[in-house]
């Protein structure tokens, strides 16, 4: 196993209590395990809410562990989306070959709940964290890590602080190859090799392989868009065939929740390890991810549609004008960074799917629902855009047998570190 299951089944022993919002009174005192076997309907439960659905989890899990496995790819899911390592055990028990997370909190995370294998995509320059980072492979022979760096100056940086922590193991890095107008990462394929001629020079350190990080050069699957992905992904091929690494078997590595299907299509059958780093497929969304993902514009396969796992309830707290509808969750509740929510469905005297509704605006602890028909007290169920930026305001997430279902039971709570 990837993951200490010992050290996440732990977790069911944590008492519910005020400090997680969305747990009801009637539950406090009780252990997440006691509460799970107890299955608590929804309507137990207050607004605002956000809720993750058993079935869609399970559902993308599967479906994702297999597309990859039909495309002769590793799977290391970015961990960031959710920092649930319930969630990540599912994903490393469905065959994931490591988990990938963006920092040091989050690799102490990780470190916390066992996971063996980490890749850290991003560079790594905290000397502080290099010293924690190299006491840990020191202590923990089985802990494999590798992240990224895109400057010589990193390189020496990062050498500098490890000879310091006066550790045995070499930190494993890729060289990380960027864009234009991308994120991190060199942009010039003369500069890439002089970063891993630098990384084969420090002796803290073993150049392992080749990474980057497409989805920040297009923002939509335009013709455009996909053009610019697989000229990149083309020049990540061609760079990877070009260094001289100092592993037997070097990893190349691209690949989010947008453009995954180009990735198998460039990168696959290169000579090492090919490694996705899909994260947002676990929850998918009823929004960016639902129009931009391969399974969506019908390229990841048939019958491989993912499934929004992630819901959030809100009650209609005022109708202060005729076609005006005010809810109880707003931005410190729900994400809009990539789209507001989308009303679906009414809970109360108009129970029914929404017809017309659309939010139009979200205040912190509000959101302005227009030509809705939900009466004050009603409950509206809505779908939600990036799962990035929804799990991270809740601590504690209920999990519903079927966000569908006429009356909905929780069946488990999953715990995030953000």
């Amino acid at each position: 196993m990837g993951i200490d299951g010992t050290a996440v089944d732990a977790l069911g022993e944590e008492r519910l209590d005020w400090r997680f919002k969305a747990i009801p009174v009637s539950a406090h005192g009780m252990t997440v395990a006691e509460a799970r076997r107890a299955r608590l309907p929804l309507d137990d439960f207050g607004t605002p809410l956000l809720t993750l659905d058993a079935g869609a989890l399970a559902h993308n899990v599967r479906v994702m562990a297999e597309w990859a496995a039909a495309a002769g790819l590793d799977l290391a899911p970015h961990g960031k989306t959710t920092m649930a390592p319930a969630l990540w055990r599912a994903q490393l028990d469905a065959g994931a070959w490591g988990i990938t997370i963006a920092n040091l909190p989050q690799l102490r995370v990780a470190r916390a709940f066992g996971v063996r294998r980490v890749v850290l995509a991003n560079t790594f320059l905290d000397p502080a964290g290099l010293a924690w980072l190299a006491a840990e492979l020191e202590l923990n022979p089985g802990f494999e890590f590798l992240c990224w760096v895109d400057s010589v100056r990193g390189v020496e940086l990062m050498d500098e602080a490890l000879r310091l922590s006066r550790g045995q193991r070499q930190v494993d890095v890729c060289v990380e190859l960027g864009g234009p107008n991308g994120r991190t990462g060199v942009r010039d394929d003369g500069d890439a090799r002089r970063v891993a001629d630098a990384v084969r020079r420090a002796p803290t350190l073993r150049l392992a392989g080749i990474a980057g990080y497409e989805g920040a050069l297009a923002r939509d699957a335009s013709d455009e868009g996909r053009r610019t992905v697989h000229a990149y992904l083309r020049r990540l091929a061609n760079l990877h065939g070009g260094l001289d690494y100092e592993v037997a078997e070097p990893v190349v590595s691209a690949g989010g929740s947008s453009f995954f299907d180009q990735v198998a299509e460039v990168l696959g059958g290169l000579a090492g390890r090919v490694v996705l780093r899909s994260g947002a497929y676990i929850v998918h969304d009823d929004g960016f991810y639902r129009g931009i993902s391969p399974f969506a514009r019908g390229t990841g396969g048939a019958g491989s549609r993912l499934r929004s796992a992630m819901h959030a309830w809100a009650r209609v707290a005022s109708r202060p004008e005729p076609a005006l509808a005010i809810l109880d969750a707003g931005r410190r509740d729900l994400p809009f960074d990539a789209g507001l929510p989308e009303p679906q469905f009414v809970r109360g005297r108009g129970a029914g799917p929404v017809e017309g509704a659309r939010i139009t605006a979200l205040n912190d602890q509000h959101a302005y629902m227009v030509d809705g028909s939900a009466e004050v007290g009603d409950v509206v169920r809505l779908g939600l855009s990036h799962p990035c930026t929804a799990l991270d305001k809740w601590t504690l997430i209920p999990v519903l047998d079927d966000a569908g279902a006429e009356r909905p039971a929780v069946v488990d709570y999953v715990r995030t570190w953000f």
